[in-house]
This record gives C-alpha cells, structure tokens and sequence, in this order.
C-alpha cells in the first residue's frame, strides 16, 4: 500500500538559489532604459533617532547628486499647504496687467530683483544700455553658447517662453557696482531692495514670499547639513557659510503656448541651463515639462512632477566646490509628456513653478572641499561667490 501511494507523487527537482545583487544607482542611470531621478524621504534626516539614521538619508542624497545631479526630496518639513498658498499668489501676480508688472521691471545681476518679461531671458550674460545708465541684461536661463552674437539671434529666434519675478532677501539698501566687470573707471550704488507690487493689487503677496523665502532657507541649511554629512565632514561645515541668505526666490510662469511651436527648433519653455549657485529647490505644478539631461549619456528624461515633492538639483558653484564630485546638471522645459496631454492638443497649458536659487554667503570662498581632493588634487584655484559670478559675466562680455 505504501508504494502505490509513493508513485503518486512526482519528484521534483529543486534548483540551488542563485542571489542576484540589485543594480547601484551608478549601475542604472548609465542606461537611458534605467535611467531615473532617486527619490530621497528627508524625514529621517530630519526626525532622526540616531546618528546612524541621519547618516543614512545624507548618503541617499550625496549619491544621488554624484550620478545624477538631481534629486525627489520628500517629507521635507514644506507644508503642501504653504505651497499651495504659494502658487495662488504667484498666480495673481502674473494675472496683473502688463503695464504695473512692468514697473517692477528687473534691472541689474547684483540686485537680481523684480520681474522679467516673457522673451527676456536666453543664453549667458550680455551686457546692454549706455555707459550712462549701466544696465546689465542678465540672461540666467544658461546654454552652452557663448557668442554674443548667436545669443542675440537665440533670443529673437527662439526665446524662452516664460515670464518670472525675481525676489531676495529684504534687508540690502544699497549695493556697489562691480566696475572692473562693466570697464567703469567709478563705482555707483544700485538699489537692491525687493520689487514689491502695490499691496492693493497682489494681496499677501509680500508677506507671503518673504515668509517662504525663510522657510527655503531654512531647509537649504537641513540639506547642506546632510551633505555636509555624507561627505564626512563635521554636520555644521556649511552654516557660517551660507547664513547670509543670499539666495534668489523666482516665481515662474509659463503662458499657454501653441505645441507646434515647442517643437520648433531651438524653442523651449526654459532651454537648456545649468544652475550657477549650491542647490536649487523646484517646486513644480501637476503639468510637467522640466525634463533632465542624463549626464552620462546625454539624453533627455522627464522628471514628471510628483505630488508634495520638491525636486533639488546641483548648481555649478558646488559642483566646483565639491572639485566636481557632484554633477551640475543641464536641464530644460519643453512640452509636457504627451501623455499628460489630451489627443491631438493644440495648446499647451500653462505652468507654474517656483525656483529657490541657493547660494553661499557673496564673501565666502569656495575652494576644493576637504573630502573631495581625489588623486589629483584640486581642479580650480580658490574663489570667492563674488569673483566666480562676476568672472562668469566677464567671460562673456569679454
């Protein structure tokens, strides 16, 4: 009887385990099929229990920014309300006639306040108006041209299709123009107060940027900590060197534009830039469009908006800083993935973004970080955030 029951059981072979080891982040974003922008939970950097879980999220973050540049950072402290808040006042803003945005009409790079009218911005710096009046045209929205006579046709051809308003901290009166960088034989005092809107016509709107320019600050000085961190170096390196908040706020906006004519060439909501300073905190409405150049093999990807995350990018500064441990990323705006858009659409539809700028204290040096020499030691000589920015207008102008 028991060897009747025993044939009717099939033998099966069992074959030994083999452990396949997951893909490193520096593994996947080498192929354009893997490629993606990690996405980091910053709660536990911010409500650790221990060194070790502190340790943990600043190593996600410091890896990220050495393969990618870019980063999802999520339960970040920035309530979805005080964004949402946000991005209604920054609508009204530009919901205002052209005639009273245009009187807080932006003016000179070091003041770096007010608003830029759609069309304005394309390429590097060029330096425009009468020695007289010295205005600077400061084009942040970066490519990789540099002939001042290409960037003027760029700018006629194909300008960005955007309008933004520019604000800073509110505390400077007065600012000393750079006049080795214009070949001015004098130094003239430029204003470099905020441009604010008659409070009659942009409700809350000063009291609500003001309030969120600090609350970016304040997550700017987390995430420096963090980096500060994963590059073993003391938690608090940065903080001496960035208390000066001389960071740029940019509400942005992008009007509803024909698709055909995004995909003219050269045309883009935002063309291709690196950011100039430490970090940049975007925060990006359900529509999409910003998309991500993969630094290894230099195809574009979507960074498709993800709900209460604010994407944080590398700026050119710490890239130098870090001797090129992290990546300064090129990025761009164009039309949303077709997917996020009705069949056949003729328009696409307007977004809104807003941009925090991070940057060093104007007099702090940037030179090779201590953890970041590698085999053969710095790669640029020492320099202040003053005399990188100025440089980078000279080179241009020059």
């Amino acid at each position: 009887m028991l060897g009747r029951n025993m044939r009717q059981f099939a033998i099966v072979r069992v074959q030994p385990y083999r452990f396949r080891r997951m893909a490193t982040l520096a593994e996947e974003v080498r192929s354009d099929d893997t490629f993606h922008i990690p996405v980091v939970s910053f709660s536990k950097f911010r409500n650790a229990q221990s060194k070790a879980e502190r340790e943990q999220t600043a190593q996600e973050i410091v890896t990220a920014f050495k393969e990618v540049g870019f980063v999802y950072l999520k339960d970040h402290g920035i309530s979805s309300g005080t964004v949402n808040n946000a991005f209604t006042k920054s609508a009204e803003f530009f919901k205002m006639p052209i005639e009273e945005k245009m009187k807080l009409a932006w003016e000179d790079p070091r003041s770096n306040r007010g608003y830029v009218a759609r069309g304005r911005e394309r390429g590097k710096y060029i330096f425009t108006g009468t020695p007289r009046m010295l205005l600077l045209n400061l084009l942040v929205s970066v490519t990789q041209e540099t002939d001042p006579v290409k960037i003027a046709q760029m700018r006629v051809t194909a300008p960005d299709a955007k309008e933004s308003m520019e604000i800073g901290h509110d505390w400077d009166k007065i600012w000393k123009v750079f006049s080795k960088a214009v070949m001015c034989p004098v130094s003239l005092l430029i204003s470099r107060k905020n441009q604010w809107p008659q409070e009659s016509l942009a409700p809350g709107f000063k009291t609500t940027f003001l309030d969120f320019f600090r609350t970016c600050h304040e997550l700017h000085v987390e995430v420096m900590r963090s980096i500060a961190l994963g590059l073993q170096l003391e938690e608090s390196f940065f903080d001496q060197r960035i208390d000066g908040q001389y960071h740029n706020l940019r509400l942005l906006n992008y009007p509803s534009i024909r698709t055909e004519l995004l995909k003219e060439e050269g045309q883009a909501r935002a063309g291709a830039h690196s950011d100039y300073g430490t970090l940049t905190f975007v925060f990006q409405d359900a529509v999409g469009g910003l998309q991500v150049q993969n630094p290894h093999t230099k195809q574009y990807h979507p960074a498709t908006p993800i709900p209460d995350t604010i994407v944080v990018n590398v700026g050119d500064l710490l890239a130098r800083w870090s001797n090129d441990v992290f990546r300064s990323t090129l990025h761009r705006v164009v039309s949303p993935q077709r997917s996020l858009l009705p069949p056949d659409a003729e328009m696409t539809p307007s977004r809104q973004s807003i941009a925090f700028f991070c940057n060093p204290n104007w007099d702090a040096t940037i030179s090779c970080l201590p953890n970041c020499l590698g085999k053969t030691g710095p790669k640029y000589s020492p320099v202040t955030t003053e005399k990188y920015i100025v440089g980078r207008l000279s080179e241009t102008y020059n």
